[in-house]
């Protein structure tokens, strides 16, 4: 999302800009498929097709094209094993291909779609190929698909829209360090409360969608799904423990309880008592994220995002 603010800030400035995507990788490359980065006329820069040397020779380069009258549209294979011809310069034994798209003020109705299909919690298709840059609304069965017949003939198309979701049950301090790095990460946030004239929920910018709900209906505000992440974390045992039992039987990639281990041992004494199961309640992360000895919000948040990140770049 950041991206594609930055970028649609600097062409309405009328500036004039180059889009860097990652179409094709292979083995250890640092760049996957899918990554960006966006070099701009005045200097600015944003984003990552992988670093390195391998990074900053490609932006050098660029910002030398974004001085040309007539920028060209071009396709560029780095192979990352030392000196050799297409080398990249790093030695990690990767391949990426990286494509270079000038765009202009030309280009921001475009990009203005592209934010909104973001906002909206919608999908669309970004095009990209040796002769145009485009969006349109239409949904594509898989993330990316790419044609490579040759270095003039080339497309891209990629999913843009937010593929993982998580649920934050509970609105306290943790919830925002929370909502502010899975925000940063490209997870669609949403936070759930039921108390009003909370001050954490009305500071929070970063999650997509705020709802004030009866923790009762829980249920019917989550998405059921393998990319649906869900963390409880309310002010109170017993809102924890109601939260708990109404989504349990539900299908989700991960859900997890912040607390004490004495206050889960608790909780999870009480359900078995209430009909669930030991093999329902071995499914969920509790205490949540890793064990780091985490104790500010901001080290939670990190040991969550940790616990997160490692299920769900399995087999990825």
């Amino acid at each position: 999302m950041k991206l594609w603010q930055h970028l649609l800030h600097k062409l309405e400035e009328n500036r004039k800009a180059y889009l860097l995507t990652v179409i094709e990788n292979f083995g250890s490359s640092p760049g996957r498929k899918g990554f960006k980065m966006i070099v701009v006329d005045d200097g600015f820069i944003f984003g990552s097709i992988g670093g390195g040397v391998m990074e900053h020779a490609l932006v050098e380069e660029t910002k030398k094209l974004l001085t040309l009258a007539d920028m060209p549209i071009f396709l560029r294979k780095q192979i990352h094993k030392g000196k050799i011809k297409d080398g990249s310069g790093m030695i990690c034994s990767g391949e990426q291909t990286v494509v270079f798209h000038p765009l202009n003020a030309t280009h921001i109705s475009d990009v203005k779609r592209i934010i909104d299909c973001l906002k909206l919690d919608k999908k669309g298709t970004l095009l990209l190929s040796h002769t145009s840059f485009s969006f349109s609304y239409k949904e594509m069965k898989k993330q990316f698909d790419n044609q490579i017949v040759s270095t003039k003939e080339w497309s891209f198309k990629e999913q843009i829209g937010f593929k993982n979701r998580l649920y934050i049950v509970g609105a306290g301090h943790v919830s925002l360090a929370v909502s502010d790095l899975f925000s940063n990460l490209g997870f669609y946030v949403t936070i759930f409360d039921n108390r009003q004239n909370l001050n954490t929920f009305d500071l929070n910018t970063s999650a997509h969608q705020k709802r004030m709900i009866d923790y009762n209906q829980i249920s019917d505000y989550i998405l059921e799904g393998d990319a649906t992440y869900v963390t409880i974390m309310t002010n109170t045992y017993l809102d924890d423990k109601l939260v708990l039992s109404k989504i349990l039987k539900n299908t989700f990639k991960y859900v997890g309880v912040l607390g004490s281990t004495a206050k889960l041992k608790t909780m999870w004494e009480v359900l078995q008592q209430e009909g669930f199961t030991p093999k329902q309640l071995s499914t969920i992360k509790a205490p949540i994220g890793l064990s780091i000895k985490s104790q500010t919000p901001e080290e939670i948040a990190v040991s969550i995002a940790a616990e997160v990140i490692q299920l769900k770049n399995v087999n990825a």
